[in-house]
């Protein structure tokens, strides 16, 4: 029996700032943002956005009644709690309105959380036939304003349904972990804002990879030719495209134009989005598979998860035949199309709104899911 994934979408809110005008903003060559990391535009969120709406509007429209009945396991993969000790999962298991009897957890290794959450969900799949898991990777990453991380924020969810017999991508056993104890990136409980080593990160990353693809090279006896495509975390796009250039030296010439040109677009839509930490990965496997005209039943994808501090996880899946239909590119699309452009005034008021009951009570956000007040530091969702 085969297990994956079965439903894939993803959900950003409906702000964004345009990454030309946070350049000139903050007195910088716009070739720096755009060309340097890869950036085109940044999704922003408002004070009524935190993990929880932003998951339950990723989830909610891919659930049946069917669906809800036969999760057992709802995991949500994040570094943007909202609690030290409730997971939002059990929020969210609600707002959603799943079966009792099921587990909720979040799971946090920064932007590795949601792996760990899918290869979870895909071994309890497995070993209950007809039962299925929901995984959501959901994050806001926030750096502050004017600073050195302001143009790699982001936010937004991907939302994965987990069962046996996937329509979109079945998941391979095939795969390399790799943990080490390095600060590249931290946030000290009750900081704002991460701590974050710039070229230490960079060169965790690509290492991470290195090695892991070494190791499952090694185990597996696959090379890059068994790949049609590799999708990589995305802090911003111009990262994995480094991981994955240092991976091709000396690899032929064919095989990395093809690669490269995968990853090209496996980055369209976090070009338009920016990092969604534990999401970024998932949202490049979305871009890959609803802007690629080469890829097809049985083709094979790589997928490279990394989470500083750090943990790092290579593993493979292959598209199942029919997999087109069951993706709403038209949808994503309009999503992205429809958002409204801040200015870079509007931005930084969002950004520094303070979260009161009457400043949720005056935003206009009309998302469907989203947080409307809070009581004796109990959360109030809208649904």
């Amino acid at each position: 029996m085969l297990a994956g994934i079965d439903k894939l979408n993803f959900f950003v809110p409906p702000y964004y700032v345009d990454m030309t005008d946070l350049a000139l903003a903050r007195d910088v060559d716009p070739g720096k943002f755009h060309i340097g990391i890869g950036q085109d535009q940044m999704a922003v969120t408002s004070i009524t956005q935190d993990i929880v709406t932003l998951a339950a509007n990723a989830a909610a429209h891919l659930l049946t009644k069917e669906d809800k009945e036969t999760i057992d396991l709802v995991i949500l993969g994040t570094e943007s709690s909202i609690d030290e000790s409730k997971a939002a999962a059990v929020i969210l298991h609600r707002l959603l309105g799943i079966q009792p009897f099921a587990r909720s957890i979040e799971m946090k290794e920064a932007c590795y959380g949601a792996t760990a959450g899918l290869q979870l969900a895909k071994d309890y799949v497995l070993r209950h036939p007809g039962r299925k898991a929901l995984v959501i990777a959901c994050d806001i990453a926030r750096y502050g304003l004017n600073s050195g991380g302001e143009p790699t924020q982001g936010a937004g969810a991907v939302a994965m349904l987990v069962t046996e017999n996937p329509r979109i991508l079945a998941l391979s056993d095939e795969s390399v972990a790799l943990t080490q104890d390095i600060y590249d990136f931290w946030r000290p409980t009750g900081e704002a804002y991460p701590v974050v080593d710039g070229p230490l990160s960079n060169a965790t990353y690509i290492d991470s990879f290195v090695k892991v693809w070494q190791e499952y090279q090694n185990r597996y006896q696959q090379d890059w030719q068994a790949f049609d495509a590799m999708c990589f975390h995305i802090p911003y796009t111009k990262m994995g495209k480094k991981a994955l250039l240092a991976g091709l030296e000396g690899v032929d010439a064919n095989i990395s134009e093809t690669l490269l040109t995968r990853y090209e677009e496996s980055i369209a839509y976090s070009r338009q989005v920016g990092n969604l930490y534990t999401g970024s990965l998932y949202l490049g496997l979305l871009s890959l598979l609803e802007h690629s005209e080469n890829l097809v039943p049985g083709s094979k994808i790589g997928l490279f998860s990394y989470g500083s501090g750090a943990v790092a996880e290579f593993f493979t899946g292959t598209l199942v035949a029919g997999y087109k239909q069951h993706l709403q590119k038209t949808a994503h699309q309009e999503l992205l199309q429809n958002r409204q452009k801040l200015t870079i005034p509007e931005y930084e008021a969002l950004f520094t709104k303070e979260l009161t009951n009457e400043n949720l009570a005056k935003n206009s956000d009309q998302t469907p899911y989203r947080l409307v007040a809070i009581k004796d530091q109990v959360r109030y969702y809208q649904e």
